[in-house]
């Protein structure tokens, strides 16, 4: 059985993606009900940098999931962002890692709402859990890297395939140490490679949450690199790289901007490695009210965009 890629021939280069959390400067904001002014300054400024880009959708409030809540304050950002060659949507309702039965019905309907609206090319999120019992976690955790929790994801990604109206794009966990744990003996490149050649899943591979892994597999140096064809490489249809540091020895996702040297280089490696990849994307930018981007970041935003344009121009 084939896997079900996005519908984009062509490389679409580089592309941003926006957490864009209600009530928060870097997100929507609720009263007006569109992106803060920082936000629109950022896509005007960046608008010839980047190809396509994502956001993130987050629970408005706490009351029922409705479409015409979210699609005005999501029309501001797409209309700013003319120049997007594809739109996606990067989901943290889905809760692929969730042990537990869900009703998943609303949330499909939700996104098919938006999809539609919008013309959504993929659903992308990352495979963990999100919420126990209905009850959000702060950040998501790992799924349980055992075989009923592997039964479980691979449950939960079916019906959503079967459901949705673009493909999802599965992406490797996080496993930032001290905000999260994971729970289970599976090696979790092994258990993302099953469950993605089961599910015949397109993928999306996260340098941050690659590196995080091989970090508290006790790894350093150019182990961080090792392994990489336990993964299923030929499924990848997009790369995240977002704001990491080292703190004290921990490895820590803090998706403030800032990316290491560490995650450049494994781009370099990962893009040679993935035959089907169309998509780069510098996830969660951060940048001053004029929407230019914060001076730490700036020198390896510039690696990633020339390694990008490489990459674009290659046969």
């Amino acid at each position: 059985m084939a896997i079900t890629f996005p519908n984009v021939s062509e490389k679409l280069g580089l592309g941003v993606g926006l957490d864009m959390p209600w009530g928060d400067p870097f997100g929507f904001n609720i009263g007006e009900n569109r992106p803060a002014e920082k936000v629109l300054n950022f896509i005007d400024r960046y608008s010839d940098d980047f190809k396509y880009g994502f956001i993130s959708c987050h629970p408005k409030s706490r009351g029922k999931l409705k479409s015409e809540n979210y699609i005005e304050a999501f029309s501001v950002f797409f209309d700013q962002a003319k120049n997007f060659k594809a739109r996606a949507l990067h989901h943290t309702f889905l809760n692929l890692g969730a042990i537990e039965p869900y009703d998943k019905d609303l949330i499909c309907d939700f996104t098919n709402d938006i999809i539609e609206e919008f013309n959504i090319k993929w659903i992308n999120e990352d495979l963990g859990i999100w919420s126990i019992r209905g009850k959000t976690l702060p950040y998501p955790l790992p799924p349980y890297l055992t075989n009923n929790g592997l039964k479980a994801c691979i449950k939960n990604i079916e019906e959503y395939q079967l459901k949705l109206k673009v493909p999802v794009l599965i992406e490797f966990p996080g496993f930032t140490d001290g905000t999260n744990f994971f729970i289970g003996r599976i090696h979790a490149f092994d258990y993302f490679n099953k469950l993605v050649r089961e599910t015949n899943s397109p993928i999306t591979l996260d340098t941050g949450h690659i590196i995080s892994y091989q970090w508290l597999l006790g790894k350093r140096g150019e182990d961080l690199y090792s392994d990489l064809d336990r993964l299923p490489l030929e499924h990848c249809f997009e790369i995240h790289l977002s704001g990491c540091q080292i703190v004290k020895d921990k490895f820590m996702d803090f998706h403030h901007g800032v990316i290491m040297d560490e995650q450049i280089k494994l781009l370099s490696t990962l893009i040679p490695l993935c035959p089907n990849l169309k998509a780069i994307t510098y996830e969660d930018p951060k940048f001053d009210n004029n929407g230019v981007i914060i001076s730490k970041a700036k020198a390896n935003y510039l690696a990633l965009k020339k390694i990008t344009e490489q990459w674009e121009k290659s046969a």
